[in-house]
């Protein structure tokens, strides 16, 4: 099941949090929310749903085992076993094909016979729910929290529907304690539909718009591709997936909210950002936060020699790409932030930060968003061509018109997508208050009604135009689902 589909907005999502309203105690709640959420995934991917209910079950032994244990020595390799049985099942599923499809590669060159290609279906979700399994085990292992005695606390944990299928990557031992006990409250309850709706109209009203021309454009071949076309369909889809991923995170932080949870955060206004570090910093907060809690520091992260440093922020960014997907794309692309993440500790880095304001934020941005032609192409073969086409190198024999691509719809997407990358709302909101703030003490109760009406017309409208876009409009699931 899809947020941005109307069977989510208008069936489930309003049953949920009604039955939820009215049940009386908090483990009522939380079996409500888990049997929901099984029902969430079942709705597509029903044959995997047994897959899931046997890898949180096996999570939940393990955690109990590891957190019964007083042997160190035990704990580890329990520990070690369970992040073993995590990882192993994510390659499996997600990671055969491609190993395979590699191998047949080298058995072709050396005029050998190759393997029989395996085509398992990926589980949607695989990538979000192995992360919080290890996280589970983990965060027991380091004593940070006790592990679940209910099986159902840690289900609900891996389950949990408006995280489940792309975050944000949740932590067992920040959760754990929310399953207990938590607070509902008014105000929090009406933050949650404002963010909710907020990442509604994200998707819907700039990502959807601008995904017309990204998809096509991408679509093209390299005699059909000119150096105009490809540059707007590279911005196109920088905008795309900035509000497609932050929109979807948007939705879950904001159904975390009217259900009382606290979720991370997952973006910063990346593209504001200074520098690639600064990016990461910024970027999917939640996933580069996992990868330097569980990876980067036991490898040793910074306290090592700067060869071993460097070696391990290489090591951090490959298994980043390679986490996105199974392809040489996301390999590259994973070296690719590397070298730049390496290239500004050194003394490349220095000398960046003496630059003008502009011509950082010019450098970061260039680097991504040339990083995102072999994100978003489906082979290496494909983001060269792009690539030359960007610089002028390769021209096209039957280039097709950017003026194909340019709708009103597109405009106005890009028009209010450009400056909304950045905190616009936020300032106009304190803005606001600090009018409201300056008027005459008999004037500012009439003020702040005004400006709570204007904001409630604000959001019904983004849900009316968004749900009659979604009317009307065809299929589009966010990017991150297939990762």
């Amino acid at each position: 099941m899809v947020f941005s589909s109307p069977i989510f907005l208008f069936l489930f999502l309003p049953v949920v949090l009604t039955v939820y309203a009215l049940l009386p105690s908090l483990r009522a709640k939380n079996f409500w929310l888990l049997l929901m959420s099984l029902v969430f995934y079942a709705w597509g991917e029903a044959i995997f749903i047994f897959l899931l209910l046997a890898s949180t079950l096996m999570n939940y032994f393990l955690g109990l085992w590891v957190d019964r244990s007083q042997d160190m020595g035990r704990r580890k390799l329990v520990c070690g076993v369970a992040v073993a049985a995590n990882v192993g099942l994510l390659a499996f599923f997600k990671y055969a094909d491609f190993v395979v499809a590699t191998l047949n590669s080298l058995l072709h060159l050396m005029g050998a016979s190759p393997v029989p290609q395996p085509n398992i279906p990926l589980p949607i979700g695989i990538s979000f729910f192995t992360f919080h399994a290890i996280s589970y085990v983990v965060d027991i292992y380091r004593r940070k929290w006790a592990a679940a005695k209910d099986p159902k606390d840690t289900a609900l944990y891996i389950f949990f529907f408006p995280q489940l299928i792309a975050g944000p990557i949740l932590r067992w031992n920040a959760i754990a304690p929310q399953l207990l006990e938590r607070t509902k409250s008014r105000d929090q309850f009406a933050e949650g539909v404002r963010r909710f709706v907020g990442g509604l109209g994200k998707k819907m009203i700039i990502a959807n718009s601008l995904a017309v021309p990204a998809d096509q454009i991408f679509a093209l071949s390299a005699n059909e591709l000119s150096a105009p076309t490809a540059w707007f369909g590279i911005v196109c889809y920088t905008l795309q997936i900035y509000f497609d991923f932050s929109g979807y995170s948007d939705m879950a932080v904001g159904m975390g909210k009217m259900f009382g949870f606290t979720f991370l955060e997952n973006f910063n206004f990346p593209y504001l950002a200074q520098s690639i570090r600064e990016f990461w910093q910024r970027w999917h907060m939640s996933l580069m936060s996992w990868f330097r809690d569980y990876l980067y520091i036991p490898l040793g992260g910074s306290r090592v020699s700067n060869a071993r440093t460097n070696l391990n922020l290489l090591i951090v960014f490959v298994l980043c790409g390679f986490w996105h997907g199974a392809g040489w794309p996301y390999i590259v692309f994973g070296f690719y932030q590397a070298f730049f993440v390496v290239m500004e500790r050194g003394r490349f880095g220095p000398w960046l930060e003496q630059l003008p304001r502009p011509f950082r934020h010019f450098y970061a941005m260039f680097v991504f968003v040339m990083s995102l032609v072999i994100f978003r192409c489906d082979t290496l073969t494909e983001s060269g061509n792009y690539f030359l086409t960007l610089f002028g190198v390769h021209h096209s024999s039957a280039p097709q018109p950017l003026v194909r691509y340019l709708s009103n719809l597109v405009i106005c997407a890009l028009i209010v997508g450009i400056p909304f990358c950045g905190p616009l709302w936020g300032w106009i909101k304190n803005t606001c208050i600090r009018l409201g703030q300056a008027t005459p003490a008999r004037c500012r109760t009439g003020v702040q009604l005004f400006g709570s009406a204007l904001e409630m017309s604000l959001i019904m409208g983004i849900l009316l135009i968004s749900a009659m876009w979604l009317a009307g409009g065809t299929y589009n699931p966010f990017i991150y689902f297939r990762f």
